[in-house]
């Protein structure tokens, strides 16, 4: 990030001068303490500064010593997270003003944690990492996150082929939203944005909006997402509407565009299309609609079983 210019201490000179305390006595004392600065003196070497020129950059360069003093001292600057640099302004000493290592870091991780939209998803798959991620000896597991680096690795460097996302399957608590949330944070370190879904929690929200008219606004963001993750699939019994306007259309369109689409559910794929899809909320059943959806479905991912501990009860 390039420097800010600000405002420069030209008052605060002249108060200095033009104080009533004695202190004006003191400013080319002042003054000369700042010329004999290291950073001054190797700025000025280095770009082979004229006198004349420092001498009309005095308040430049008294700005520039006292900023960098109170900032070593932990008394921050007049930019908090920002440090003062001597740049040239014209033929003049100037002082600029750039992120500190700390702001960058900051600004760096809030811009990987604004690649990441998250819909109703805890706050343990917002964080997820692999660093983090437990294995607890499963093989399952290990084969897994080979997949998911193996999917980071194919998108990031093949960016117009089309990449296949993961089905998730497994029981309670083996990581399967944990794993979501590593990838989508992998993903975004490679500046690649992610939705993150809770779908049990967006069919709600779908229903609440009909009053409003805002339902297709909300399936239009989500379709269209960079990577789109629903999380657990299949957590509740859905109303045809859900299965068929809402899902189905958010899948046709990312299987027509080619969309990268992660899911995880507590079903296999097989027990999802058997089970679940083809019943609503009146057990009615549908197979043809359920079929449907999941020819979508394993269009877009493919499927990993997940086995293992409750790391929830660990």
């Amino acid at each position: 990030m390039g420097g800010v210019i600000i405002k420069h201490l030209d008052e605060e000179i002249k108060n200095v001068v033009n104080s009533k305390t004695g202190i004006r006595s003191n400013y080319n004392q002042l003054m000369r303490a700042a010329f004999n600065d290291p950073d001054v003196q190797n700025f000025i070497q280095q770009h082979h500064i004229s006198n004349d020129a420092i001498r009309h950059s005095a308040s430049r360069i008294y700005e520039f010593v006292q900023q960098k003093k109170k900032r070593t001292a932990g008394n921050g600057s007049l930019i908090p997270g920002y440090q003062p640099e001597l740049v040239f302004n014209g033929h003049l000493i100037d002082v600029s003003y750039s992120p500190t290592p700390e702001t960058i870091e900051k600004q760096r991780s809030q811009a990987i944690k604004n690649r990441i939209k998250s819909i109703a998803m805890p706050k343990q798959a917002r964080n997820a990492n692999f660093v983090d991620f437990k294995l607890g000896g499963k093989a399952s597991r290990d084969t897994i996150i080979k997949a998911a680096m193996k999917f980071v690795d194919d998108y990031v460097n093949h960016p117009n082929q089309f990449v296949q996302g993961m089905y998730l399957s497994g029981s309670f608590g083996v990581g399967k939203t944990f794993t979501l949330g590593a990838i989508a944070n992998e993903l975004a370190e490679k500046n690649v944005s992610t939705t993150m879904v809770h779908f049990p929690s967006f069919a709600v929200e779908m229903k609440n909006s009909i009053e409003d008219h805002t339902n297709a606004t909300k399936i239009d963001s989500i379709k269209k997402a960079q990577i789109l993750m629903l999380d657990d699939i299949g957590a509740d019994v859905i109303s045809d509407w859900i299965r068929d306007e809402v899902l189905g259309v958010i899948l046709e369109y990312r299987m027509q565009n080619e969309l990268p689409t992660f899911f995880s559910s507590n079903f296999s794929m097989d027990q999802l299309e058997e089970q679940h899809l083809p019943y609503d909320k009146k057990n009615r059943k549908d197979t043809v609609r359920a079929s449907r959806i999941m020819q979508r479905v394993r269009f877009l991912a493919k499927e990993y079983q997940m086995t293992g501990e409750n790391l929830r009860l660990q």
